[in-house]
């Protein structure tokens, strides 16, 4: 264990195992009493050669076949503001066209193309736009924010399989000047669809926006496990702490203090303003290619060491209410288990997390769905500094989307490539794993970049 671990495990609560390690111990423990006799054990070394001599991937119901067989290897973006001035079309070819560029690949090699169903630009659209050739392959994300990491499961399966060689994720949206989300369905005409219809139980007592949505979880959260509003304000507070030293970041320059938090205005208790998003102009590209080309191209490669989605079996969007329990995010937990089992990895490999940041008090919930922390822990996790730069897991470097943009979290897949390559403006020392998450409280999805 480094000397920072040490450290930081002296300074806040003990990262937990998750579920999926302590259920995937027993399993383990089997399969070694039944390998063959005489079979050499390996020996115990010094953490850093354990993980370059890491054996092969024990089989896991949770862990898939796309284990570091592709890389992200090119990251392109317009500047984040209010006002683009441009079309979406515009923004997204900007964006697609910087992260070949980066990648030192012309349009022509591209053959695939995945964005979110919510995007308004089609493929065909952005690939006729910056001069590209015939696609194999072409597909859509569904679930908003959730779609982020899923975007870059798509192209990975498109290219481990052999359907494409060359795929490019990109997300593009002028969602402050255009259309802005935090609106929710209060001004969405009635549909009689099925993907509608259960907002009929939740708009007519007055929960109409994202906002509101998630104030209900996270009141019951503080509920159950004595967190106070004071533990969303340090996850705020960190995000803009990086912000400011993000010359990308739309609060660039502009730090807040826990006070700021706690004096900004409500917005549907237990949130305030400083516990929401921003709502910006921008678009996001990465371009994802096989592991063994990405050797030859222009950037460090950032390994795809793990990808998933994940939805619980009583999911609903952002309205789960009649789960078992409100206070938890089972997709999430879902996600994590399949990113640790295919990896190969745990917490404690991880050197700094991009975690969606929509709404701080789900900030907290995923640090525990990842066995960052024990259940209800994080209020205490998130404090002294041990999410910011130098701290136990520093998150969010960019600033999120609390601090850098909100594109709907394809930046913080972005600023996780930066992390790998150790070219981020915030970069966290030695870092070889990086934990990614989507959005929450629907179908989700997350990854682990890695540097080896």
């Amino acid at each position: 264990m480094s000397a920072r671990r040490r450290k930081a495990g002296k300074q806040g609560p003990k990262r937990a195992k998750t579920a999926a390690v302590r259920r995937a111990q027993p399993v383990r423990a089997a399969k070694r009493k039944a390998a063959r006799p005489g079979k050499p054990k390996p020996a115990r070394t010094a953490r850093a050669s354990a993980r370059s001599a890491r054996p092969p991937r024990r089989a896991s119901p949770f862990a898939s076949e796309l284990a570091r067989k592709t890389a992200i290897v090119g990251i392109g973006a317009t500047e984040f503001s209010k006002d683009s001035g441009r079309s979406e079309l515009r923004l997204g070819c900007e964006a697609v066209l910087g992260a070949l560029a980066d990648a030192g690949l012309d349009p022509r090699e591209v053959d695939g193309y995945v964005n979110y169903t919510m995007d308004n630009n089609p493929s065909i659209e952005i690939n006729r736009g910056v001069g590209g050739g015939d696609l194999r392959f072409f597909g859509c994300v569904h679930y908003g924010g959730g779609a982020a990491c899923g975007t870059v499961l798509q192209a990975a399966m498109a290219v481990a399989t052999g359907v494409a060689d060359v795929v490019v994720c990109y997300r593009a949206m002028n969602e402050r000047s255009m259309q802005r989300f935090g609106a929710g369905v209060q001004d969405r005409p009635p549909t009689p669809t099925t993907e509608n219809a259960h907002f009929g139980w939740y708009a007519p007592f007055g929960l109409l926006t994202p906002a509101s949505w998630v104030a209900l979880s996270a009141r019951r959260y503080m509920h159950e496990y004595g967190a106070t509003t004071e533990a969303f304000g340090h996850v705020s507070v960190a995000c803009r702490k990086h912000a400011a030293t993000n010359p990308a970041a739309w609060f660039y320059q502009r730090p807040i203090t826990l006070e700021d938090h706690q004096n900004s205005r409500w917005i549907v208790d237990p949130l305030r303003l400083l516990d929401c998003c921003q709502e910006s102009d921008g678009a996001v590209a990465v371009v994802v290619t096989s592991a063994e080309r990405a050797r030859d191209l222009r950037q460090k490669p950032a390994l795809v060491a793990a990808v998933a989605q994940g939805a619980g079996r009583e999911q609903q969007m952002m309205t789960g209410y009649y789960a078992d329990s409100i206070s938890g995010l089972p997709e999430m937990g879902l996600v994590a288990r399949q990113l640790w089992d295919t990896a190969g990895l745990g917490p404690d490999d991880v050197q700094t997390a991009v975690i969606y940041d929509h709404f701080t008090p789900f900030v907290l919930t995923q640090l525990e769905e990842f066995g960052f922390c024990e259940r209800g822990e994080a209020k205490e996790f998130v404090k002294d500094g041990r999410i910011e730069i130098g701290g136990a897991l520093p998150i969010n470097p960019h600033g999120g989307q609390l601090g850098e943009a909100y594109i709907h979290g394809m930046n913080g897949i972005a600023e996780a490539v930066r992390q790998v390559r150790g070219t981020a403006v915030n970069q966290v020392p030695d870092v070889e794993n990086v934990v990614v998450t989507a959005g929450t409280g629907v179908p989700t999805s997350g990854l682990i970049l890695s540097g080896n």
